[in-house]
């Protein structure tokens, strides 16, 4: 008579060929799911706009962490047109500068906006340590006598998203005005630096 012995288990099962795919799918499954989940960390929008970044790499620059070259090319007489170049060197980790710093003329009582070049495109840029970026004040110079336009002292700046501000003295001839005490100037985009 021919008995049956049961089979006694060893071990866990091998796999078979259905189970390994079936959970290589899940894996996957999975992992695009986390993916589809996932902003990219921008924090901001398309159009340039003032608005904050999710993380370290992509946080704003601030003036506490830059160091600012001025170089000026003054108007050499009333009607003229000068320049005033900023240059940012980031010391600190990477960040991003983008659209347009917030610049003002101190003409001792008073201190007015200088309005964004509307020709300008603004873009977004992310500086390394020791990367560089650049943005230009224009302006038209005013009358000697002060009757013609501002007699700045002092021009100052803020990036985006960063409240500090920097100040620097201005020596470059009056500001001419057009109407209401408006300064007949413009600030610049942000730029690489040597664009």
């Amino acid at each position: 008579m021919r008995t049956t012995r049961p089979v006694e288990s060893t071990g866990p099962a091998k796999p078979t060929r259905s189970t390994t795919t079936a959970a290589a799918v899940a894996v996957l499954a999975a992992a695009l799911l986390l993916t589809a989940c996932d902003d990219g960390g921008s924090g901001g929008d398309a159009g340039g706009s003032n608005s904050g970044t999710d993380d370290r790499a992509g946080a704003a620059c601030r003036i506490a962490e830059v160091g600012v070259g001025i170089e000026p090319s003054p108007a050499p007489a009333a009607g003229d047109t000068g320049t005033v170049a900023v240059t940012l060197t980031n010391r600190g980790p990477a960040c991003v500068l983008h659209g347009f710093p917030t610049v003002r003329l101190d003409a001792g009582d008073t201190s007015v906006p200088v309005p964004r070049d509307e020709a300008a495109a603004p873009q977004r840029l992310t500086l390394d340590e020791q990367g560089t970026a650049s943005f230009t004040v224009s302006y038209v110079r005013g009358g000697t006598d002060g009757t013609a336009g501002l007699t700045v002292r002092a021009a100052e700046f803020t990036l985006p998203d960063d409240a500090s501000t920097h100040r620097f003295p201005w020596s470059y001839g009056a500001v001419a005005t057009r109407g209401e005490g408006r300064p007949d100037a413009t600030v610049g985009a942000f730029q690489r630096a040597g664009d």
